[in-house]
């Protein structure tokens, strides 16, 4: 069959069969009395073997040595080409992602095109300013990046003021809350999980609060602290258990008892109701609180530690309920309890 006729039927080109030639890979069997190749049924197998193998990622000369060297085994070798394979893989699934979050900028001309790959190499640059710097220009009003590429910065981020920068471009950003806080929650990296849930306590207004809400459910405590801090700076009472929970646990407790104090003299409060809804009128929110308290104050597992951290508490909340609990607790068994009671009632009598 001569090189014509071969590059019909194999859909290789003719001169691509040259190329293979020169290289020693396959060689016409034969030459006609004109001097035109010929090749055999055995030379059009080869062929075929060939793009077999090239169409796996090996090399020209790796076709040759597996075709030719005996002692060349495939194992190693296909090992090799799945880790390469990998890696192209991954390349390419970086440039779709940084393609993807230039289109989310909008770009009005090459000139934003450029603005924004520049801030996007600069986010993952090694120098922490260099870091910082991208992040206090993502928020600019020329072709901002989008927040998907700011929550992906901010959940890697282990510089606190880079960090600080990424989640104040964060909330300055406009849109949804990026996918990527929300599944940095559920990450198996503590110090990620923890990123993802100040990220999202820090974006303004209703943004974020419901997946603050589902978060005062998780497992790891400092996602769990961190809602309920976030959620009753907003006024939200959901977060009174958690808050409680941290009073008793010692974690962020001086901040826990704050916010309970802050959610106890408001006159009304948002509850589970969904953020488009009217506010719930809450009169009894102090005493909502006082309940909490006294029902962790009065368990039977109750420590000291904790009693003592929890009458204190008490102490910030208003209201008839409070200062009858206080009342109580002036006669406990506990003599530090006690005199923290009555320390505390002689202040609200001067208030």
């Amino acid at each position: 069959m001569l090189i014509g006729e071969v590059a019909r039927r194999s859909g290789i080109s003719a001169r691509m069969l040259r190329h293979y030639e020169s290289l020693g890979l396959v060689r016409p069997s034969a030459r006609t009395g004109s001097g035109y190749r010929e090749y055999s049924g055995a030379d059009i197998r080869r062929i075929f073997h060939i793009e077999s193998l090239r169409s796996l990622g090996l090399s020209l000369k790796e076709t040759a040595r597996a075709l030719d060297d005996p002692a060349f085994t495939p194992a190693a070798l296909v090992t090799d080409l799945i880790d390469r394979t990998r890696e192209r893989i991954a390349a390419e699934e970086r440039l779709l992602t940084r393609l993807n979050r230039i289109d989310a900028a909008d770009p009005a001309d090459w000139e934003d095109v450029l603005q924004a790959v520049a801030l996007l190499q600069a986010l993952a640059s090694t120098n922490a300013g260099a870091r910082q710097r991208a992040a206090l220009a993502s928020a600019g009003e020329t072709a901002p990046l989008p927040a998907e590429a700011l929550a992906e910065a901010a959940l890697n981020e282990t510089d606190p003021n880079v960090a600080g920068a990424l989640r104040w471009a964060l909330a300055r950003s406009d849109g949804e809350v990026p996918p990527l806080l929300a599944q940095g929650l559920d990450s198996p990296l503590p110090a990620v999980r923890e990123r993802a849930a100040r990220a999202l306590a820090e974006l303004p207004g209703d943004r974020a609060a419901a997946h603050l809400r589902d978060a005062l459910a998780h497992p790891d405590p400092a996602v769990r602290g961190c809602a309920a801090l976030a959620l009753g700076a907003r006024g939200r009472t959901e977060a009174v258990p958690a808050l409680v929970d941290m009073i008793v646990e010692g974690r962020n407790d001086t901040d826990a008892a704050d916010a309970l104090g802050t959610l106890a003299e408001a006159p009304t409060t948002a509850r589970t109701a969904a953020p488009t809804t009217a506010p719930t009128t809450a009169p009894t929110t102090a005493d909502e609180i006082t309940d909490a308290l006294v029902a962790r104050l009065t368990a039977e597992n109750a420590q000291a530690p904790a009693r003592g951290r929890l009458t204190q508490t008490l102490g910030d909340v208003p209201g008839p309920g409070a200062t009858r609990a206080l009342t109580s607790l002036t006669r406990d068994e506990d003599p530090a309890v006690a005199l923290t009671a009555r320390y505390l009632l002689r202040l609200r009598g001067t208030r």
